[in-house]
């Protein structure tokens, strides 16, 4: 229910102005009392500043792809990392979204290769396997000769429930084993620190 001063706020701000506010309400975390002083801010900002911003919006939607490797995002056709010949490439490690690879790297625990499933099984939610890039994995796993595969999904029940089907999916192809403790049950690796992160890669153990 929209509260008296949210209504009135509706009613004095322009549509342009209005349309802003909706606009940001879309993103993750963000409310309509945030989006306004968001909105408020851009309005302050210098034109050339908010431009800027536009453009930088509209740069990544038209330049950001998914690697043909392993998903993750990147500007060509494979990502930095896939191209990276000082990286180990008898390792993948199993991750939901391309924010897990940024959240990994800064522990500087890995020096394998990613591979981005595009989020994590979810019936309920209508995400099955064929949703995600567990097939694209496999191939890579028996293409590549790759030795183990590491699955660093989130520690939540999707993520768990991902993790079992991914690692019985690879029985037999690699060894596979998954993040140790340190990561809070119900978590995502996108807010767990550096330290944390490092010891679960280090003691991770076989599924």
């Amino acid at each position: 229910m929209t509260s008296n001063s949210d209504g009135y706020a509706a009613r004095v701000l322009s549509p342009a102005v209005e349309n802003l506010v909706a606009q940001l309400t879309k993103l993750p975390g963000i409310g309509r009392r945030t989006a306004q002083r968001l909105a408020f801010h851009l309005l302050a900002t210098r034109p050339e500043d908010a431009h800027e911003l536009a453009r930088a919006i509209t740069d990544v939607k038209e330049r950001v792809r998914f690697c043909r490797e392993c998903g993750n995002l990147t500007e060509e056709e494979v990502c930095e990392v896939c191209s990276d010949a000082r990286r180990d490439r008898s390792v993948i490690c199993v991750v939901e979204q391309p924010v897990d690879v940024v959240s990994l790297e800064r522990t500087h625990e890995f020096r394998g290769l990613y591979h981005v499933l595009g989020g994590a099984l979810s019936p309920l939610d209508g995400v099955e396997p064929s949703d995600l890039r567990i097939e694209g994995l496999i191939d890579r796993v028996e293409r590549e000769g790759v030795e183990e595969v590491v699955l660093a999904t989130n520690p939540t029940m999707t993520g768990e429930a991902t993790a079992a089907y991914v690692a019985d999916r690879l029985r037999g192809r690699a060894r596979v084993t998954r993040l140790a403790s340190g990561l809070p049950v119900g978590g995502d690796l996108e807010y767990a620190d550096e330290v944390t992160l490092g010891r679960a890669l280090a003691g991770r153990r076989e599924m």
